[in-house]
This record gives C-alpha cells, sequence and structure tokens, in this order.
C-alpha cells in the first residue's frame, strides 16, 4: 500500500493509468504491474504479506479490497482533509513499528485496516467484476473460488479444491481456457498461484496456531504428513518442522 503525491505512470493488468497528484495506491501483487516515475514524489509505503493479516474478518476486508480484486482500480484519490488522515495513520504506523511496544503486530494490523476501510469507503468496488476481458473475468471468478476455501480452521473440513482440473470443472470451462486466462492476467500458470496460496496458508498455520504439522497436511489437502513435508521443503527449502522453529 503506496500513499504518495507524484506524477508516475502505472501498468497494471494491462491497462494504463495516469497518477497526479496525491493518492492511495493498493496493488495487488497476482497482477502484473510496473511504475515509471515522472518528478520528485513523497510518502509512505507499507509491505505486508497475507500471513500477516491472520483472522477470517481481516481476509474478508483484504479479498474486498483492491489488493486481492483484479477488477478494482488501484488508484485512490484523496483530498486534503483524507490525504491528512492517511498521513497521520502512516506516521502512527513508522512510530509503532519503531518502538518496543510488545503489541505492535496488532496495532499495526489495526492500521492497515483502518487505511483499507477508508479506501472503501472513499471509492466502493462494485458488486462484480466491470472489465470485459473474459480472461479477468475468469480469473477473477478463480480467484474468488481459491480464496473462498481459506482461512482453514480444522482438519475435518480439508481443502477441496487443489489442482486447475478441480476448479476449471467447477468454473465449468475447460482447464486449458483456465489455464490461458490466469497466465494472461497473472503471468503465473494456475498451478502455481494455487500453490503459492496453500503454501502462504501452511506457513500462516505453522506460525499461528499450535495445529500438529500432520492436521495440517491433513487440513490442506494432503494425504500423508510426508507428502506434505517434501512439498513443504521442495517450495521452500526447509521442513515444516523447521521453518515452525526457526531452524534453517
Amino acid at each position: 500500500m503506496v500513499f504518495v503525491t507524484g506524477s508516475m505512470t502505472m501498468s497494471y493488468g494491462g491497462q494504463t493509468i495516469e497518477v497526479n497528484d496525491t493518492c492511495l495506491i493498493l496493488i495487488n501483487p497476482r497482477v502484473p504491474h510496473s511504475v515509471i516515475h515522472h518528478a520528485e514524489r513523497k510518502g509512505y509505503a507499507c509491505v505486508f504479506s497475507e500471513t500477516f493479516m491472520v483472522g477470517r474478518e481481516r481476509k474478508r476486508l483484504l479479498q474486498r479490497s483492491p489488493l486481492m480484486r483484479f477488477d478494482a482500480m488501484p488508484v485512490v484519490y484523496l483530498n486534503a482533509e483524507q490525504a491528512a488522515f492517511m498521513t497521520s495513520l502512516y506516521q502512527r504506523m513508522l512510530t509503532v513499528y519503531r518502538g518496543d511496544y510488545t503489541q505492535k503486530a496488532e496495532l499495526l494490523k489495526t492500521c492497515i485496516e483502518l487505511i483499507v476501510h477508508e479506501a472503501l469507503a472513499i471509492q466502493p468496488l462494485p458488486a462484480e467484476p466491470t472489465q470485459e476481458n473474459a480472461a479477468a473475468r475468469i480469473t477473477h471468478l478463480f480467484m474468488e473460488l481459491l480464496e473462498r476455501q481459506f482461512p482453514i480452521e480444522s482438519a475435518d473440513a480439508p481443502l477441496r479444491l487443489r489442482a486447475p482440473q478441480g476448479f476449471a470443472e467447477s468454473l465449468s470451462v475447460h482447464v486449458n481456457y483456465l489455464n490461458r486466462a490466469v497466465k494472461a492476467v497473472t503471468g503465473k500458470p494456475t498451478s502455481v498461484v494455487i500453490a503459492e496460496r496453500i503454501m502462504a496458508e501452511a506457513r500462516a498455520l505453522l506460525q499461528h496456531t499450535d495445529s500438529s504439522i500432520a492436521d495440517i497436511a491433513y487440513s490442506l489437502g494432503f494425504e500423508y504428513p510426508t507428502y506434505f513435508n517434501n512439498y513443504f521443503k521442495r517450495m521452500t527449502g526447509i521442513t515444516p518442522k523447521g521453518y515452525r522453529t526457526g531452524k534453517v
């Protein structure tokens, strides 16, 4: 999330956006993007992972925001009053981050929530994707279906969809069409997008829950804990136990 005053040209998901004012920029990391700056700029940036914002309500908030929506305009223009409020929030986050408050993570998450809520209040999102592009729409539906499975709360309700074929069948499209659409919009194969999301959830469960590694494996749809161990190590270079204990 970037709060900035300046002039720049953004390439975002195949569209070009000219920015010439004070604004909040909420970029979906899965959407290909680049920025060319034309003049001196000033502002703040806040970078965080999905796993940082743990909790069902926080994740739902992110899912409704431009940070995870493919059809949303990522630039939210601010008037003087709104810009002053954003400045106070970012300055507060800097103070908290540099301080030694024991619950700083929770306070930072609260500030992030306020920023996202303010952005949605200023620039409400459409209920449905507005892009005419068929690839963007099917990718949006795929991402909604993928995200709907998270967060994982119990091994008794394991991940149901883990392969592109399953998602394609649920969306009533051919798997090759789904793969082409997702690759065109995100720049990544469908299988990679799914794997990255499963790994993000695995990290969150290892870091923020007391669930056994076996239960985490079953909840993520792995038939045996050994399969999960091998998968996690192949993706990260470290075992689930090593990740949980911080030993590389």
